[in-house]
């Protein structure tokens, strides 16, 4: 009897919890907390990609012997595959919805007058993640699937991929690398708002300390931006060989 009761407790324990989290997510605050647990969760992997990729730097092997590090832990590799795709899924999807609501909550545009003061990051951002949105599915056709060059997949050096190289030839095209520096600046100003837009999430950010978060998120993705585009010009003007 006793393990029924606590069975059934558990079970309603479940359920609430479940219909906490649904009537959370169904609530305009709810998914505005989902895109910022969710921003927080790529920002981060932004910021270790870049490290990672910023070994290209440290000689012929690095980037090489890093990038075999993370093959060799296929659950690791796999386990952050999948991780990185709930987030983008639900941080995309609770985008559209919120940007699908705020206009049928103002379905009218403004006839006359000046527009709403706003950021030029705050104007693009659903632009700017579409489109990053479509640099993600190219640098994956690009460097990880192998649709758009497969020979990059197929270098070796010391019997290991020779990331490096796959990385300089991929990057010498002038089309790919102007479309990877755009997609930076993009990425950038969408950083940039959405670090500000996680510290009034979090309740962090007052009039008092606006201007100080405002500059810590530009900086924060002025950095990145400066970071990825290093990459691909080192490799344009053959600072890179």
């Amino acid at each position: 009897m006793a393990a029924s009761i606590s069975s059934s407790g558990d079970s309603l324990a479940t359920a609430s919890s479940a219909g906490l989290l649904l009537r959370l997510w169904q609530s305009s605050l709810g998914k505005k907390y989902v895109m910022a647990v969710t921003g927080l969760g790529l920002y981060g992997f932004v910021v270790i990609h870049l490290l990672g990729n910023l070994q290209i730097f440290a000689g012929e092997t690095a980037i090489n012997e890093y990038a075999h590090a993370l093959k060799a832990n296929p659950v690791i590799l796999w386990g952050a595959r999948f991780g990185l795709l709930t987030i983008v899924t639900l941080h995309i999807v609770a985008a559209l919805q919120l940007a699908a609501a705020n206009k049928k909550a103002r379905p009218m545009d403004y006839a006359v007058g000046k527009p709403v003061a706003s950021t030029l990051a705050q104007r693009t951002i659903l632009v700017s993640g579409l489109v990053i949105l479509s640099f993600i599915i190219f640098h994956l056709a690009h460097f990880t699937l192998g649709w758009v060059n497969p020979e990059l997949l197929t270098y070796e050096a010391g019997g290991i991929h020779d990331v490096r190289r796959m990385m300089i030839e991929g990057l010498s095209n002038p089309i790919a690398a102007l479309f990877y520096i755009i997609s930076m600046g993009l990425l950038m100003l969408h950083l940039s708002h959405g670090v500000s837009s996680l510290f009034q999430s979090l309740g962090l950010r007052s009039k008092k300390t606006v201007a100080v978060f405002d500059k810590l998120a530009k900086a924060s993705g002025l950095l990145l931006f400066l970071g990825n585009t290093a990459i691909v010009l080192a490799v344009l003007f053959g600072l890179i060989r």
